[in-house]
């Protein structure tokens, strides 16, 4: 490979960027496939671009390779996943590479998925293109984040969304808590929706709030109507089926643990799926219950509350992100709730702490973004 000088570097860069820019167009509309973004490059010059497309559809590298063209031979291609070498529903990427003729094939991480990682790679070497990874590694492995815990563990990734006050509230002394952030921030959580599989919630943020739990804003990347799996944890079936939850377009599941046969057949009657579980001081076990639920196919979890059920993901160990909105406003009252409860840390010392913090203002509010592990 032939490279001179600073500029060559910055453009290969640039390209990756591109590649970037348009796996993000794939988020929300891929699962359980990765969102990757493909550009192929020939004389310095952009010929070819591509985001995966909704399951059964073409890769990105293949989507790119046929809008470029026979201008694909000899050309570079940018990608942000390594080029997968397997059958699924679609041929392997690798074959399609090699038969265009492209000359070199930058990649931003390996692709963890058994049936790759470093495959796709070593078999384009052995057809004598030139591979070159870890540009952009950060900003694709954010993007592949839920799809390289499932892969690598077959359980969804989980981010925590909440909203509070700045004295750390989410609710008045009697419970209310509409609205404490701002209509833009509110949209924003349509988007964690969008990108997710699924959202989650406790039986009692569904008695007391009566949630929807949908996408009903338009949002841009959008390639197909869709709404996330609406997951109620609800020990003994309490939930009530006049819930709104239970009358929008989309998939309910409740999990629950021991329920009379009568609120079984009123919930069946819903439509909703029930998942069995077990329980330890009626608690359901979360553990099992993502473990079901990554059978199912759910590569990633928005959990929204309440505060409950959010002590109970962050003492199980289950947290991989968090996003908290803070609005400018005091709420004040010692029985105001706080959106994590439990036992807490003794020590500051012992506190968890989030790594990769990222800082967005929505209006007057602000997002605090970061990871468990």
């Amino acid at each position: 490979m032939h490279i001179r000088g600073q500029d060559v570097r910055i453009s290969h860069m640039d390209y990756m960027e591109e590649a970037i820019s348009l796996a993000r167009k794939a988020i929300g509309n891929v699962s359980p496939n990765p969102a990757v973004g493909a550009v192929i490059v020939k004389d310095n010059e952009i010929v070819g671009r591509g985001y995966t497309q909704p399951p059964g559809g073409d890769h990105a590298e293949v989507v790119a390779l046929k809008q470029a063209g026979e201008l694909a031979r000899g050309a570079s291609l940018y990608v942000t996943l390594e080029p997968c070498c397997h059958f699924g529903r679609t041929p392997p990427c690798t074959q399609s590479i090699i038969k265009a003729g492209i000359r070199e094939v930058h990649f931003s991480i390996i692709d963890p998925n058994p049936l790759v990682n470093g495959k796709g790679r070593d078999e384009l070497q052995r057809n004598g293109i030139i591979t070159v990874e870890g540009e952009k590694a950060k900003e694709a492995k954010e993007i592949c984040e839920a799809y390289i815990k499932y892969i690598t563990t077959g359980l969804p990734f989980i981010t925590l969304k909440y909203a509070m006050s700045i004295d750390g509230k989410i609710a008045t002394h009697t419970g209310e808590s509409k609205w404490i952030s701002g209509d833009t921030s509110r949209k924003y959580v349509h988007f964690l929706r969008y990108m997710s599989d699924a959202v989650l919630v406790g039986v009692n943020t569904v008695i007391k709030d009566n949630p929807q739990l949908t996408v009903r804003y338009k949002i841009e990347s959008m390639i197909h109507e869709k709404q996330p799996v609406r997951i109620i944890l609800d020990t003994f079936g309490r939930v009530p089926t006049d819930s709104q939850i239970f009358h929008q377009p989309g998939k309910t599941i409740v999990v629950y643990h021991k329920i009379t046969e009568d609120s079984r057949l009123r919930l069946i009657r819903t439509g909703a799926e029930l998942i069995e579980v077990p329980a330890d001081n009626d608690m359901l076990d979360l553990n099992k219950t993502l473990e079901v639920l990554g059978k199912k196919g759910i590569t990633s979890i928005l959990v929204e509350g309440g505060a409950t059920i959010f002590s109970s993901f962050f003492d199980n160990g289950l947290v991989d992100k968090v996003i908290a909105f803070i609005a400018p406003v005091i709420i004040g009252g010692s029985k105001a709730k706080s959106p994590i409860g439990g036992r807490g840390a003794d020590k500051i010392t012992e506190a968890l702490r989030l790594n990769g913090v990222k800082i967005t203002q929505f209006d007057n509010d602000v997002m605090i973004s970061g990871y468990l592990k």
